[in-house]
């Protein structure tokens, strides 16, 4: 494809996984304890979808990729530190919440009014890459209500691996259920697609890459959309920690399948 594709990657920022993170009150809702003071990373699957979307635009000459964040500017900053050195993009940062007390349809609203504030943005070449899931806003339809804002019909969620056959058309393998994967085909731009886990290895630090994104990125940063979102229409009645429980019994000549049936029971219970 000699223009290439223009690749819009949706990432929110998260708490480090290594973090233990617990609900407490806030003045306008639920918040996470000391959550300023958490270390922020780019959510686990963003970070699939943006490598993905670099390889792409590496093997289609023209392309170009942008990371669309919507987060503290503070955290954004802090998350950029590392992986701005792993692949080349553009940034459009939008400087509000990024907890997961947030309201997906609002998020979804002010990320795909963002997206079609891109200069130069040609629908026609548009491919919106994303988490299928999110360390944070784990709703499963951020995405894809990002794609209806945008009035693309053609989505998938659960993609493992992306092709572009030699006509043009997409071939994309997503996860169904059962544990299995299902083949589609797509004409081609505009498409939305949520993935999973992706195929590629994680790119290396690179700090040529590093300090050329940054030199972008952080006038983006200062020019950041400040963004509210209500929360219009919902409320928390009760955030709290899943209880452990860990009951163990040790025992001895017991048959699997009484194994088995004793915990299907316990779980019942």
């Amino acid at each position: 494809m000699s223009t290439g594709y223009q690749i819009v990657v949706c990432a929110g920022i998260v708490p480090d996984p290594l973090q233990t993170l617990e609900p407490v009150p806030g003045p306008t809702g639920p918040a996470l304890k000391n959550e300023m003071m958490l270390p922020a990373v780019l959510d686990p699957w963003a970070r699939h979808a943006l490598y993905e979307a670099a390889h792409l635009a590496k093997s289609a000459p023209g392309s170009q990729v942008w990371l669309v964040s919507l987060g503290p500017k503070a955290k954004l900053q802090q998350a950029l530190m590392t992986i701005a050195q792993k692949v080349s993009f553009d940034l459009v940062a939008l400087d509000g919440p990024a907890s997961g007390f947030t309201e997906a349809a609002e998020v979804a609203a002010a990320l795909a009014e963002a997206i079609q504030a891109i200069p130069g943005l040609d629908k026609s070449r548009l491919l919106v890459f994303g988490g299928w899931e999110s360390a944070s806003r784990g709703a499963g339809v951020t995405l894809p209500m990002v794609g209806e804002w945008l009035g693309i019909v053609d989505q998938f969620q659960g993609v493992d691996e992306l092709k572009v056959s030699p006509d043009g058309s997409l071939e994309i393998l997503e996860r169904i259920e059962g544990g299995r994967h299902q083949l589609s085909r797509c004409a081609g731009p505009p498409t939305v697609l949520g993935w999973a886990t992706g195929h590629l290895p994680e790119p290396k630090n690179n700090p040529q890459i590093g300090m050329v994104n940054m030199r972008t990125a952080m006038p983006a940063l200062q020019k950041a959309k400040p963004v509210t979102l209500a929360g219009a229409g919902f409320a928390f009645a009760r955030v709290t920690l899943p209880r452990q429980l860990r009951p163990t019994r040790i025992v001895k000549d017991t048959a699997p399948d009484a194994i088995a049936k004793e915990i299907v029971e316990w779980i019942r219970r």
